[in-house]
């Protein structure tokens, strides 16, 4: 007998339409001529097409005011990007709140937006800040073919506990050692997976790999729509291995002037769970170029 699974379709099937149904931006707020300004950032991101949007999106928002901004995109991970920014390499990337708290504390046992939000805040080290959190929020999550959870009767993480052996994990290669991944997974659900397989953040070759059957199991942001396309199924996470991640700037504490501050403000502003969705769909399913989503976004939103 089937019990109800939670899959996650997001509304995807209006996102899949047309980006600008999301956008709502008749509130013109940054429409006006950009101002001048002799301020220079360099934004730096991560090596997922989410992030490359997400960093587009800053860098338009403060090029409208007249910031000038240096873009060097795809960096690599966390742990590339984070000395970066202390060494003064990039000033600028955007984060995710849950995950960047466990990179500076990995005791916290934060939840909530709003507990993630405020311990965040103070754990961030001198020299660094959080500037102000957007309503949009990308987890990672534990993702499986429907023929997988039928065959292993899976309902949540939990139920993977004896199974797991049998099963190929798939995942960035960070994943090995953070403690939000395989560390954390194994110490809350007491789950060891017979092998890990080395692929992308959530990008092409994760999905491709769960497509053909070479991992049973994925690391995929739920911001994915082939979540939707696949009919996929993610697994829930009862005991709260994933926190909060909303999506939110991390900037170098002197290149956050009150134009910076006020520019990223406004998008975060504007920026919800179900716009970064369609803007995924733009990106990933359509293969636009972040750029071009990121300048139709901001134009729809009165930001450009």
């Amino acid at each position: 007998m089937k019990r109800t699974r939670t899959v996650i379709v997001a509304a995807l099937a209006s996102s899949l339409l047309v980006l600008t149904a999301c956008g709502g931006g008749s509130e013109a707020t940054g429409a006006t001529a950009s101002p001048s300004s002799s301020e220079t950032i360099v934004i730096g991101s991560a090596n997922f097409s989410e992030n490359v949007l997400l960093a587009e999106i800053y860098a338009q928002a403060l090029e409208a005011q007249g910031v000038t901004v240096e873009r060097k995109l795809d960096l690599g991970s966390r742990e590339d990007l984070v000395p970066q920014l202390q060494d003064g390499s990039i000033d600028l990337t955007p984060e995710y709140s849950g995950a960047l708290l466990t990179y500076f504390d990995d005791s916290t046992s934060a939840v909530s937006s709003a507990d993630v939000y405020r311990e965040l805040t103070e754990a961030v080290p001198e020299g660094l800040e959080v500037l102000d959190q957007s309503e949009a929020e990308d987890k990672d999550a534990l993702v499986v073919t429907e023929e997988t959870a039928d065959k292993y009767n899976l309902f949540s993480i939990s139920d993977l506990k004896d199974v797991a052996g049998q099963l190929t994990l798939g995942g960035p290669p960070e994943w090995k050692t953070r403690d939000d991944g395989v560390k954390g997974l194994k110490r809350v659900y007491g789950l060891d997976f017979g092998r890990f397989k080395t692929l992308d953040a959530g990008g092409t070759r994760t999905v491709a790999s769960l497509k053909n059957g070479s991992i049973d199991a994925a690391d995929i942001f739920t911001t994915d729509p082939n979540i939707a396309t696949e009919g996929w199924v993610v697994l829930p996470d009862p005991n709260n291995l994933f926190a909060a991640q909303n999506v939110l700037p991390l900037i170098r504490s002197d290149k956050a002037s009150d134009t910076v501050q006020n520019a990223l403000y406004d998008v975060s502003n504007k920026l919800s769970t179900d716009k970064l969705t369609t803007m995924m769909v733009q990106v990933t399913m359509k293969e636009r170029e972040p750029a071009e989503v990121a300048k139709e976004f901001l134009t729809t939103q009165g930001l450009v």
